[in-house]
Order: structure tokens, then sequence, then C-alpha cells
């Protein structure tokens, strides 16, 4: 694909953020499962991000589940970007309209104490390079109307990503067996699980998800530094966020996290 139909791709999916109206799926303006093309569009909208101020804080990982990988027709998972004021604080709200059509999930987050440099990268080499392990929320987001998405659609959109929520309690990996790690989300303090799931439902492992990561990342010429934090990809399916939600998820030996989504004239 020509330069202009990359930036043209990334002009509509800036503007659909900006603007908070969905667009239309960008896969109309992309080659017909071109990842590259994709990915490409993604990296010139986190340029764009970079060049306004924006400080990257790590990299999300997406469709690790297969069942979500099987619905996209993929055999792989994606990534996006990880921008610092993506933050939202442990128990903190979510303006309404600062999202299209948020949905959450809970997942493991990595941060890093050193780099992961290796093309061919093992989860041993996860494990050395990981200071500790935290609970998280990621509050994935479609630019693109209806969530009517392809993988195309979706690594252009910088892997659907929004918002994230780490927890306040580190972990160390020692002795932590992150595949057997168990989820269960709720929303507004219901006693029914909007969400359950394991580490092991997280590509066999958030730390082979991790692994996978950092040797794709390394290959580009770009690979994960200390300091980064890794979403790891969720651990149950996701659940529709709507105004005046809140969500808790409690993951085994990591501990509980929440977030709430305010309604229009509420403060935030």
């Amino acid at each position: 694909m020509s330069a202009a139909d990359v930036t043209k791709a990334a002009d509509v999916l800036l503007a659909a953020e900006r603007s908070g109206t969905a667009c239309p799926p960008v896969r109309s303006l992309l080659a017909d499962g071109d990842l590259d093309a994709a990915y490409a569009v993604q990296r010139v909208n986190v340029e764009r991000g970079l060049a306004a101020g924006r400080r990257i804080a790590g990299r999300k990982i997406g469709l690790t589940s297969p069942v979500v990988q099987a619905q996209l027709g993929v055999g792989q998972p994606d990534f996006g970007t990880v921008f610092a004021d993506m933050a939202v604080p442990d128990g903190g709200t979510v303006p309404a309209g600062r999202l299209i059509q948020p949905k959450v999930e809970a997942e493991v987050a990595l941060v890093l104490g050193s780099d992961l440099p290796h093309r061919d990268c093992t989860v041993a080499d996860v494990i050395r390079a990981t200071d500790f392990a935290l609970a998280a929320l990621e509050i994935v987001d479609s630019r693109n109307a209806d969530w009517d998405i392809t993988i195309v659609d979706t690594v252009a959109d910088n892997a659907s990503s929004g918002l994230y929520v780490l927890g306040g309690t580190p972990v160390p990996l020692s002795g932590l067996d992150l595949r057997a790690v168990q989820m269960t989300m709720t929303r507004d303090g219901t006693a029914e699980p909007v969400s359950k799931g394991t580490g092991a439902d997280c590509l066999g492992g958030p730390l082979n998800a991790a692994a996978w990561l950092a040797s794709t990342l390394a290959a580009a010429g770009d690979p994960l530094r200390a300091g980064d934090v890794v979403l790891t990809g969720a651990l149950g399916p996701m659940a529709v966020a709507s105004p005046g939600d809140r969500f808790e998820a409690r993951i085994s030996q990591l501990g509980r996290i929440s977030v709430t989504f305010t309604q229009e004239g509420d403060p935030a």
C-alpha cells in the first residue's frame, strides 16, 4: 500500500478518536488481510502521539484467546502501544464520553526491570527481566463503528486500546504460577460474575504472551525496555461498560482492582 493510503486510514481513526464518533471499519481503506499495512497505520498515530508530547508506558497484547482468534480468522495475537496518559488509578473513574464504546477485561500486567532485546525470547528470559506482576484492567475501545472489526481493523486501531488500570500491590514472580491464577470480574457488586477465566486462558499463560510480544518487537527493531508495562491479554471475556457501571476484578495471588464509569453530570 502507498504511504498516502496508510496516512488516510490513520487520519480517519484519529478523527474518530478526537470527535468521539466511531468511523466505518477502516479495512475498506486497506488491502484485504494486509497486517503490515495495518501496523503501519498504527505506527503513524503512535508517532503523532509522541510528537504531541505523549509518553509510551509499555505495550498491550490482544487476541490471546483462541475463541477470539477463531472469530477473526487469525492464528496469532496482536499488539498495541500503551501511553502513560491512558492510565486510570485503581478505584478511579472514567468520565462519561472519554471513550466511544468501552469494554472491560481483566488481565495480568508485567513491569520489566531490564530490556528484552532477543528475537527468540523465552519464558525464562521474561521471568528474569520482570520486576513484578500486577492485577490489571484493560478498558478497550474501538474507533470502528459497532465493534465491526477484523484483524486489520483492530491492529490499525492500536489493537483497540483505550485505557488501563493497574493494581497497587506488586508481586514478584518467584513462586508465582501465572498459568494457575483465577480471575472473577463483577459489575456493580453483584454476586454473578460478568467474566471468569484463568491464566492459562491467555495464550496458555501470560508469560507465553509476553515472550511472543518480546520476540515480535525485537524482530521489528523496537524491543521491550526496562520500565515497560506489558498488559499480557485478557483472562476472560470482555464486558460492555455503560455509564454508571462499576467493575471489580479479583485475580488470585494478585489482589482486587476496580474502576467506575461516570454518568453525564457526575463529577469526574
